[in-house]
């Protein structure tokens, strides 16, 4: 029992990660709780040591994750020259499509101002109302 509470001080204490901390407490208090014999040590001991080479296993998976010692400095400013390249290409798209849609805009507002003047017309009884001829 001492062995498994000096573990358990060493892991809240250390960098330990939480997880780990949260399962030797949780096995303590179990220990505690029921009081039986087949709790050993031992078995608390295997279930630190299986802890720790899981969490051996993740650093080892996020120190893989970091950029290599390959991607220097030229890499990097080549990648960022690819990026402004397709950004200005990407910007000369958005400006021809804004030029279209403003062309667009301007046909949609005197397709408008045709129908209104016409509806005025039609209306007021104007002189372009056309009238039926007479037989």
């Amino acid at each position: 029992m001492q062995s498994i509470l000096l573990l358990i001080s060493f892991a809240t204490q250390s960098g330990c990660c939480s997880s780990v901390r949260r399962q030797l407490r949780s096995a303590t208090y179990r220990q505690q709780s029921t009081r039986t014999s087949h709790r050993t040590p031992l078995r608390y001991a295997q279930l630190f040591a299986a802890l720790i080479a899981r969490t051996a296993k993740d650093v080892d998976v996020l120190i893989d994750s970091l950029p290599s010692e390959e991607s220097t400095a030229a890499l990097q400013a080549a990648s960022l020259r690819q990026l402004e390249e397709e950004n200005h290409d990407a910007a000369a798209r958005l400006e021809e499509v804004v030029y279209r849609g403003d062309l667009l805009l301007e046909k949609i507002q005197s397709a408008l101002a045709d129908i209104a003047q016409s509806q005025l017309r039609t209306r007021s009884g104007g002189p372009n109302q056309t009238t039926p001829p007479e037989s």
